[in-house]
């Protein structure tokens, strides 16, 4: 899609998770996708007006791509049209299709110098800005639990339910504890854990529950290397004692009760 203009766009309904701008289509037809690059969970599309296109996927979301003369490969994918609700043609003959079942995924545009939610949120977790004093600093005087605060964006961005309870249990830090009472040593481990937890993701492909997979349509294979989460009256893999599950903020929190304080 980079460096090709949108020839057509297709809105087969007025919302997703939320609704549509009134103009969405017009607005983005004939203009050239200069750049596309991720936020947090966020594709972040811009374009040669000034404006910028946001994507998320939601829950159940994918993009599939049909005809495209300058890739070796057509992807066979087995969507159900009837989800297929934002089709954009690219100058290049792409089609690029927006298919989700649940609706919970959403595309927002964004004007040029137009305020956004992303722009106050926390720094990207394998990013250098993602450290011990920064991640200290973020949880100073915090009375929330460090699970709760792990997962708010303005502490750091993009980090799921999944990839919080695999770092805390290898930090071995309850779900329960609060944010501002880690000491320097545990920030920097947790730090740490958090790096590894998600470059070991995206090397085994991401975690398929549902319906996740990879761009080559297979699945990925991180679920099978979970310390805790989904586990719940399972052994732990360094104690045995069984797993436990709580709710915190309607989420669900898989730890270890021994090996966690």
């Amino acid at each position: 899609m980079e460096g090709f203009v949108f020839d057509k766009v297709i809105l087969n309904r007025p919302n997703l998770r939320f609704p549509f701008a009134p103009d969405f289509a017009s607005r983005i037809k004939g203009q050239e996708l200069t750049s596309l690059t991720r936020r947090a969970k966020f594709l972040k599309a811009e374009l040669s007006s000034g404006e910028r296109l946001f994507m998320h996927l939601g829950m159940s979301g994918r993009f599939t791509i049909d005809q495209d003369p300058t890739a070796d490969f057509v992807h066979n994918h087995n969507t159900n049209p009837k989800h297929d609700h934002v089709i954009f043609h690219m100058s290049s003959g792409a089609r690029i299709t927006f298919n989700d079942p649940r609706r919970f995924g959403f595309m927002e545009l964004v004007g040029l110098n137009e305020p956004y939610r992303l722009d106050h949120i926390g720094p990207e977790p394998l990013s250098n800005q993602f450290n011990a004093p920064d991640l200290r600093e973020r949880l100073r005087g915090k009375k929330s639990k460090i699970k709760a605060a792990l997962l708010d964006q303005r502490v750091v961005a993009g980090l799921g339910n999944i990839y919080v309870c695999e770092a805390l249990f290898r930090t071995g830090i309850s779900p329960r504890r609060a944010a501002g009472r880690l000491t320097v040593a545990q920030t920097e481990n947790l730090v740490g854990h958090i790096k590894d937890v998600i470059h070991e993701a995206i090397e085994a492909g991401g975690s398929s529950l549902r319906d996740f997979a990879n761009t080559d349509g297979d699945l990925g294979y991180f679920q099978h290397r979970f310390d805790v989460y989904g586990r719940e009256g399972e052994p732990c893999p360094a104690c045995a004692a069984p797993i436990k599950r709580i709710v915190q903020s309607g989420r669900s929190s898989f730890f270890c009760g021994v090996c966690q304080s």
